[in-house]
């Protein structure tokens, strides 16, 4: 379908930001459409992290507004947060899952916080979420008993507890195996095609990039905002900044002299 005809479900208006005085983001724009794979990538030290903590709340830009779900969560109240909170969940890097509590418990405290379902309904839940990510007879297993992948895969069925209609992934494949990374980048497209999650991923790893991502934005450090916006097919092939296709291509960057840094 022509993105064009697509209905947005995050929208990034003029946003900039950072820490302190440090500016780290500037003048950023940008739409996620409804049940795409989107990817915010780049260089380390781009922001890309710090863009995802503002698309999710976490973290307050000096200006320009962030709609989830049709709300500006730079600017709501409390009662519109806990709204927007339950369209969408996160999945962190390290998983963040509770050591303490097996996977099962794990997703349940979620249903826990934000429904009053009784506790069979929640355990069914977690069960069917656990199921999805190729879990379904792990739940009595702490996450110091999974390997890194599976770790990832249940902070997934944790974030899906809620029903949301978008997932935040940050850097799903870091850590892992080629094989295993392959296996995260197959679970992600099957999610969002079968159930029209929409994903927002950050990311620079290249192999998952090609394998899952319907379009992608592309920050610079350097300048400080989006410097490539489209499908990673035509930025690799296609790219009128010389960075951008030296990032797509894998090639080193040349110093003034042209030789190789």
């Amino acid at each position: 379908m022509n993105t064009n005809e697509r209905e947005t479900i995050i929208q990034v208006k003029n946003l900039s930001g950072g820490y302190g005085e440090t500016v780290i983001l500037k003048d950023i724009t940008f739409d996620v459409y409804k049940g795409e794979v989107f990817i915010v990538l780049g260089g380390s030290g781009c922001g890309k992290s710090t863009m995802m903590k503002f698309m999710i709340g976490l973290e307050k830009p000096f200006s320009g507004e962030v709609f989830v779900d049709g709300i500006d969560i730079t600017t709501a109240d409390e009662q519109q947060y806990q709204k927007v909170l339950r369209s969408f969940g996160v999945m962190y890097q390290n998983g963040a899952l509770f050591g303490s509590m097996n996977l099962m418990e794990n997703i349940c405290l979620v249903l826990e916080e934000f429904t009053d379902l009784p506790r069979s309904a929640m355990e069914s839940i977690a069960q069917m979420r656990l199921n999805q990510v190729g879990l379904g007879d792990a739940g009595d297993k702490m996450p110091s008993d999974l390997s890194g992948g599976m770790r990832k895969r249940a902070a997934i069925a944790r974030a899906m507890a809620l029903d949301p209609k978008i997932l935040f992934l940050d850097e799903p494949s870091a850590g892992l195996d080629p094989i295993t990374s392959a296996q995260m980048d197959e679970l992600i497209v099957r999610l969002s095609r079968t159930l029209n999650i929409t994903f927002v991923i950050v990311t620079h790893e290249l192999p998952s990039i090609f394998a899952v991502a319907d379009r992608c934005i592309m920050l610079d450090r350097n300048v400080k905002t989006i410097v490539a916006t489209g499908k990673p097919s035509e930025l690799q092939a296609g790219s009128d900044n010389p960075w951008v296709r030296q990032f797509f291509n894998r090639q080193a960057a040349k110093n003034e002299d042209g030789n190789r840094e």
